[in-house]
């Protein structure tokens, strides 16, 4: 119920308004049946834009950190994404990835939506990521289409560290389903699963025209931090006199 009242009264409403977002290839989305919407991830306003427009309900698996944050502030975030179907997944560790993908076949068995970043990460720079292999698993195991999905604007909007977002066009852009039917059965081969992940990156990227980085984002990520801290180290701030 709770889910029904932000999405129709309370925030569809308001992020409407607000950002007059611009719908394109809606028609794609199955008005019935297991299906995977597979988009770029480029902000925080992306949770909450693409629920608000779609007449289905769509469930995305967020990163555990949402759910265990401290204070009052923690307690009311986990409140909302539960409240809103949202599904923990924890990034750490070598079972993290078999966990996301047991819990996006449990939404799919259950002929619903399930919304994923393959990137498996926000973009820290507005450029599209190297995809990772769950969502080339889930769609064999679930026999799902995907359906690959561009946030645009949604970065200059609210980027990483931004708090409250500004005002700024954006578009949503569906593209047609893809089949990977043809693979059925091959979801232990790897090189099956990157040539259909690389298939569904082609088709954001194809969507969003974004500038392509052949990387995972954590890593060029983990990278750059590691470069900025030991620019750091060698360049230490003088002392104001």
């Amino acid at each position: 119920m709770f889910y029904h009242v932000l999405k129709y009264v309370l925030l569809g409403p308001l992020l409407r308004l607000v950002f007059r977002p611009r719908i394109e290839g809606l028609e794609h989305i199955p008005s019935s049946g297991a299906a995977i919407v597979a988009g770029n991830h480029l902000s925080f306003a992306d949770h909450f834009l693409m629920p608000a427009i779609l007449k289905r309900r769509i469930t995305f698996l967020a990163k555990a950190e949402y759910f265990t944050g401290p204070g009052v502030k923690g307690r009311l975030t986990a409140a909302f994404f539960r409240s809103i179907g949202q599904i923990p997944v924890d990034r750490s560790g070598k079972e993290a990835g078999q966990a996301a993908i047991r819990e996006g076949l449990g939404v799919l068995r259950k002929d619903e939506l399930l919304g994923i970043y393959p990137e498996g990460t926000r973009s820290h720079d507005g450029r599209l990521y190297k995809g990772k292999v769950g969502v080339a698993v889930m769609a064999l195991r679930a026999q799902a289409p995907v359906i690959p999905c561009a946030m645009i604007g949604t970065f200059e909007a609210q980027p990483p560290g931004r708090k409250l977002p500004r005002i700024h066009p954006v578009t949503i852009r569906f593209g047609k389903p893809l089949d990977f039917s043809r693979y059925a059965g091959m979801e232990g081969e790897k090189a099956v699963l990157r040539a259909i992940t690389d298939e569904i990156m082609y088709a954001i990227l194809a969507l969003s025209e974004q500038e392509y980085v052949d990387r995972y984002a954590a890593v060029v990520k983990a990278e750059e931090a590691a470069a900025k801290a030991e620019s750091g180290r060698r360049f230490p701030r003088m002392p104001m006199s």
